[in-house]
Formats: C-alpha cells, structure tokens, sequence
C-alpha cells in the first residue's frame, strides 16, 4: 500500500480548554520550520460522528498517526486500530486532556508542561517508537491504560454529567482536577454492590475473588493511574501481562490514587469481570456505565508501535 504522508495529526477541539484549536494553528509554522513539505503531513479537527472513518483514512495514508487530545482521544483511535489490524502504524499523542496517563509513561507530557507545545512536536517527530500492549474488552473496545468499576469509577461518571450540565465552571486541567477532588468527597462511600472477578495468571492458572462490598477493583496496563499516581509497583508496557487491583477500604483506595503505596497486585493474561448491569465503570477515563455487557472479558488485542521521548 503506498503511504502518501509521514504524520496525520487527529486533533480534539475541545480538549484542554480548546488547547486543540491553538495546535492546529502553529502545526504550519512548526512543521515549515522542520523543513517538513506540506504533502508530507496533514491536520484536522475530529468531528462527531465521523471519527472512525477520519481514523481509518489517517492509518491508510500515513506512516504515524498522532492524536492530539485526550486519553479518551487517544483511546478512540486504538479502538479504530484494533479493528483494523492491516493498519499497523505508529502512533504518536499530544497531551491535552485531565489525566494524560499514557502520555506521562511515555515523558511526553512532562516534555509539553515544560518546554512547550513548540518543543514536543519538533522532539516527536523524530522520536524513536517502542513496543505497546493493547487489550481488547469484549471484543469491541480498546484499553491502553486502565480499567476500573467501583468508586473511581462514579467519580469520573458524575464528573462528566456535571462537565455536560455546565457545572464545572470553564475548561481547564485545573479546574477540572478541582472539581474531581470535590466529587471524591460527594463520592467517598460507594461500594461495589457485588461481584466476582476471575483471572488466568501468567502461569495459566484460573484464580477466582469475590468482589462483593469492595471499593473498587482496578486493571492497570501502564503504571500511572488517575492523572500519575502508581498502584500497580513494577509495570511493563509491553509484557502481555496486566496489573489487578482488588481494593476495599477508602483509606486503601485514596492512597492508590495518591502515593499508590501498598496494595497486593496481581498479574493477568485474561481477565474476566461479572458485576452488576448498573455498575459504574470506565476505560482509559472514559465513562463506560452501562455500555457493557456482563462479564466484562479482557484480552490481548495486539502490539502496537508508539512514540516516546
């Protein structure tokens, strides 16, 4: 197949309080000034409705496809890429969201915290790529960095309701980490109603755990969890292996999204999760209540190319 591009850049306009929109705006001048030729590259806006088909033409004709957003950006085009495994491409991410955990592992975000939008993009597109886990949920959906149910999992659904209903006042990554630290108070004393989660280790062993009245139970592919914490201890991108947290008191749980300091991690190739229909739960932070079925099935989807600094 001939690739008629080098970069694609796939750019959320909302994200980062409309940080989207200045990207688009300084792609020329950055790319001119990396004697980059204008068919050597393209930007666009993600539109609603047709993102899927922007992703498929970005994988068809470029040799890197950068998503400029959020985790929830980036997520969308390995949920693409998944289902179209003759696009093996590299992919690249401009951080621009509330938690950007992947882009932490990868140093790119603290690369665009500070030095600069400018300075990323001319480091990234001579960056060197590793090897990247992606796993599949259900078959359908992609997760590159975690999966939850239990209370962060409310956290993150109540606080995108109150983003959509206007409550939170602007759009910054401060405001916005703000009004998480309020919806964990509003939140504090939910529990998972009940549960069991199965899992087949690294040895091939089935292993089975009640979940019921616990807090929340967590499977980590990175080692960075809401917006940096750690939880998981010693993690591998690219191992085919997952960290499984099973997490029951809030004292247990605040410190897994704070110092992440002691927890009892487990190793998975499979996992299998059966919760309650209503359950909330999310993916790569992304709200996902109510849009899974039961048992939640977690796989190996495929390893991917990424860039990193």
């Amino acid at each position: 197949m001939d690739i008629s591009r080098k970069f694609h850049f796939l750019i959320n306009p909302v994200s980062g309080g409309g940080q989207g929109k200045v990207v688009f705006d300084f792609l020329p001048e950055i790319m001119r000034s990396m004697n980059f030729k204008e068919e050597e590259w393209k930007r666009e806006f993600s539109i609603y409705g047709s993102f899927e088909e922007q992703v498929k033409d970005a994988l068809a004709n470029s040799e890197c496809v950068i998503a400029v957003g959020g985790d929830g950006t980036a997520t969308a085009v390995f949920s693409v890429l998944l289902q179209n495994e003759k696009f093996r491409r590299k992919i690249g991410l401009i951080p621009l969201g509330t938690g950007n955990d992947l882009a932490r592992v990868l140093n790119i975000y603290s690369a665009l915290v500070d030095r600069g939008l400018l300075y990323l993009v001319r480091k990234l597109v001579v960056a060197e790529s590793k090897n990247f886990d992606l796993w599949k949920i259900n078959g359908k959906f992609a997760m590159a960095n975690y999966f939850s149910a239990g209370i962060d999992a409310r956290i993150a659904h109540d606080f995108n309701r109150d983003r959509a209903e206007g409550k939170i006042a602007g759009n910054s990554v401060l405001k916005n980490k703000l009004h998480y630290v309020r919806r964990f108070f509003a939140d504090r004393n939910y529990r998972l109603k009940t549960g069991e989660l199965s899992i087949i280790d690294k040895s091939g062993v089935k292993k089975s755990f009640s979940l019921d009245d616990h807090r929340s139970v967590i499977v980590g592919n990175i080692p960075s969890f809401a917006s940096g914490s750690n939880p998981f201890g010693k993690s591998d991108i690219a191992d085919g292996l997952l960290e499984v947290l099973r997490i029951k008191s809030i004292r247990t749980f605040f410190k897994a999204v704070t110092i992440g300091a002691g927890h009892s991690v487990m190793k998975a190739k499979e996992i299998e999760i059966n919760l309650k229909k209503d359950e909330f739960i999310q993916i790569d932070g992304e709200d996902f209540s109510g849009k899974l079925e039961m048992p939640v099935r977690i796989e190996f989807g495929g390893r991917i190319k990424i860039l990193h600094l």
